[in-house]
């Protein structure tokens, strides 16, 4: 990517304006690259919440909407890049290469494999303000490249998830390129293979297509689920893999919850009532569906089968997810709704196991949301189906 002076100086110039209206004005700057520079002043922007060590490098490349869009944000990549050391690692399907720069600090010798000829462009550029001359940028596909790679240490890989259509897609056998039909590969040029995968992806799925899986890593980020990494390891040979959820909050620090299937095969206890405390594992354990073992783990019940809250009447400081004081607990009679929610405007709410969206349960309780007051829609133990008025515990 060719950037010339003037379009340097206006990307430097503009850089804090829209970029809508700074499109239409291309013909009162004739010497600037107008797409150019408003593809680097959407990146930078996107940069600052995304990936916020290179948006305060000068002179960092950005690719297009598309490459900013699917590339992984600083946190996750940084969470990816502990778990992976050696002498050598090559990323076959590098995009950006935000991970590719990231986990390459740990390694002594890295390969960038990519398609997009721009891309690999913008790469070389980059690594070279970031001082990573020991990556070498290799334009080509990465399912070529691994045939007649050298072996080595970790394989990193991120399949696309959009069909030839543009749509999303979420099944290992659908992502380009297919990791379910190249995973003896994989294993045949490293010890170690990382797989990124959707988070909407069914794990369960997944794990039957794939072996030598020895730890599914489900990520999120401010408690939103951002990533699956599968991690495949030649020398495993347990049949079960070890599940690591984890969540990382905004100011950098994690919550981890570690469990196997074998674990949560087990069954766990079920109030007969809710007790002082009311909690809600965060979204990774969710979705790895550690819906009976965290509540063994933390000597918590939970409510009901299906519906994942779990109560104490002792606080549980470490539970791995939001914490709540329960203030009441009652049905939707407008006799109890008065009652219970007589001087309350707003309010926070939350289904779970519920015949109800958040939008009508809003409407019909005539609360706009927001507030310090949370309100959780549920099924308890007895099927009844229940409002719990709680108070957030920030501990």
């Amino acid at each position: 990517m060719l950037i010339n002076t003037a379009t340097i100086q206006f990307i430097k110039e503009h850089i804090n304006e829209d970029p809508l209206k700074l499109a239409l004005q291309g013909k009162k700057y004739p010497d600037v690259n107008m797409a150019v520079a408003i593809a680097q002043i959407v990146g930078q922007k996107i940069a600052a919440e995304k990936v916020p060590s290179w948006a305060q490098t000068e002179g960092i490349l950005y690719p297009s909407h598309l490459s900013m869009e699917q590339c992984s944000s600083e946190a996750t990549a940084v969470y990816k890049a502990a778990l992976m050391t050696g002498e050598s690692f090559a990323d076959l399907t590098a995009g950006f290469g935000i991970d590719c720069a990231f986990i390459a600090k740990n390694f002594k010798r890295a390969t960038y494999v990519e398609r997009q000829e721009e891309l690999c462009d913008i790469a070389r550029h980059n690594y070279d303000l970031l001082g990573l001359s020991h990556v070498t940028v290799v334009n080509g596909d990465g399912v070529d490249y691994l045939a007649q790679m050298n072996d080595v240490d970790w394989i990193f890989l991120d399949p696309a998830r959009r069909n030839k259509q543009g749509g999303k897609t979420v099944a290992i056998e659908d992502c380009e390129p297919n990791v379910a039909s190249l995973w003896k590969a994989l294993l045949g040029k490293a010890k170690r293979v990382m797989i990124k995968l959707s988070p909407m992806l069914d794990i369960s799925l997944a794990l039957q297509s794939l072996s030598f899986v020895s730890q599914v890593h489900i990520i999120s980020v401010a408690n939103e689920c951002k990533e699956l990494l599968i991690v495949l390891d030649r020398d495993y040979e347990a049949k079960e893999p070890t599940l690591i959820c984890v969540n990382i909050a905004k100011d950098g620090s994690e919550q981890l919850y570690t469990f196997t299937k074998q674990e949560e095969a087990i069954d766990c206890s079920y109030a007969n009532e809710i007790g002082h405390f009311v909690y809600e594992p965060n979204a990774s354990i969710l979705k790895a569906g550690a819906y009976k073992s965290i509540a063994r783990r933390f000597e918590l019940t939970k409510l009901h089968p299906n519906s994942h809250l779990y109560t104490s009447n002792q606080f549980v400081a470490d539970f791995p997810g939001r914490k709540f004081e329960c203030e009441s607990v009652f049905g939707l009679g407008k006799k109890e709704i008065k009652s219970h929610l007589a001087d309350i405007k707003k309010a926070n709410i939350t289904i779970r196991n519920f015949p109800s969206t958040v939008d009508d349960l809003r409407k019909r309780i005539k609360l706009s949301d927001g507030g310090d007051v949370f309100l959780f829609a549920t099924t308890i133990y007895d099927d009844q189906k229940v409002l719990v008025k709680c108070k957030k515990v920030s501990l």
